[in-house]
């Protein structure tokens, strides 16, 4: 589609739970399931709602992620966006061929404490209605729009109420990543289930995907669109982006604020991209998973393996390199979005709206152009 998604809400209307076949949210939902099939513009669309606020982003989050359900092979039920005495209050009811069954739950945060009594009373509920066999047959998923390193409330809920082999969460992000594997991987439905559903005794499985992951080629991403890109120019400044993912107990803007913002250094791993071939001189932009482009820097040294205070996990991480010219604008994220996408180099002659994830999944050497672009420095 080339609608962004708030020209697609402010032409649908209100989403709400309006009885009847011609309202907003049905059009909404048979549009996703007819138009929205590129699994780049599904991410994008995601990401505008996590960074909008209201009940109109949170009900198009909830939607999708039940798109994505569909996506991922599943026969999806979609739920109410609010509940109402007397019906079962799920977001959506995920049933595979295998006659397993996945009640979801979207949350655009963790920040609020969520009683996981609420989801088993779903599932309960659906057994004594007889849409739902039994325990054996079911899963209870929280899907996470911001995860909250800090709190892991929900993590913890689970575990202290003993419903481990109940309740799964998943981020959307990871849920997407899924539906990407499924799309561009020798990955099928029932792998995907495999993931998803409570572990059994056997590890095989899960074994068998990564071992396929790692054998095959992507069947419709170019090679190099996976790799880490040209080798940089000797004797001239060259351009990094490179990722930053929350840690168990802090964000991703957290991590760059301190590293870059406050301490001026960065760390790379043995084998992270680039690393061998970063030089002072070279320039060096910071993306948050999920958030955009929050910080760049000009690269000060050579990368000196020694552990530094303020990394965390310093023995995966021990290769640090000093910065100067730091800018951080983590309050204002420049947004890898499709029309961002659409004036790089890197996706010249290349359709913005598919898979674009690599792209921000790992270091990566860009031209001083998309740089540019990716810092709000273009002339």
């Amino acid at each position: 589609m080339d609608m962004t998604l708030n020209e697609i809400l402010d032409f649908i209307g209100k989403l709400d739970d309006s009885p009847g076949s011609d309202t907003p949210r049905e059009r909404f939902r048979v549009l996703l399931k007819s138009k929205l099939t590129e699994l780049g513009q599904v991410r994008d669309y995601v990401q505008q709602c996590l960074r909008g606020s209201g009940d109109q982003y949170s009900r198009a989050l909830q939607d999708l992620v039940n798109h994505i359900g569909e996506l991922l092979g599943f026969e999806v039920e979609f739920g109410r966006y609010h509940g109402v005495q007397g019906q079962i209050g799920f977001d959506g009811h995920w049933k595979s061929e295998s006659g397993f069954h996945i009640i979801v739950e979207v949350k655009t945060t963790e920040a609020y404490a969520v009683k996981t009594a609420t989801l088993v009373g779903y599932i309960d509920a659906l057994i004594s209605d007889n849409r739902i066999p039994d325990w054996g047959k079911a899963l209870g998923l929280y899907v996470i729009g911001r995860p909250d390193p800090e709190t892991r409330q929900l993590e913890n809920s689970i575990i202290a109420e003993r419903n481990i082999g109940r309740l799964r969460i998943i981020s959307i992000e990871s849920l997407v990543s899924l539906a990407e594997m499924m799309s561009v991987y020798d990955v099928s439905h029932e792998d995907i289930l495999a993931v998803l559903r409570p572990s059994t005794p056997i590890v095989d499985p899960v074994v068998s995907i990564m071992t396929r992951l790692v054998a095959q080629r992507p069947q419709s991403i170019e090679a190099e669109q996976i790799s880490p890109q040209e080798p940089p120019e000797i004797g001239r400044a060259n351009y990094i982006i490179t990722p930053t993912k929350s840690e168990e107990d802090v964000s991703a803007e957290e991590i760059i604020k301190t590293l870059v913002g406050k301490e001026r250094i960065y760390a790379f791993g043995e084998r992270t991209p680039c690393r061998k071939d970063l030089k002072p001189g070279d320039w060096i932009c910071f993306y948050a998973t999920t958030v955009g482009i929050v910080a760049h820097a000009k690269v000060a040294s050579l990368p000196e393996k020694k552990q530094h205070p303020s990394v965390h996990h310093p023995e995966d991480y021990p290769w640090v390199f000093r910065l100067n010219d730091v800018k951080v604008y983590t309050e204002n994220p420049v947004v890898v979005d499709a029309e961002l996408r659409s004036r790089l180099d890197t996706f010249k002659d290349r359709a913005p709206d598919k898979h674009w994830a690599w792209f921000v999944q790992a270091t990566r050497w860009v031209t001083e152009h998309d740089f540019h672009i990716l810092t709000r420095q273009e002339q």
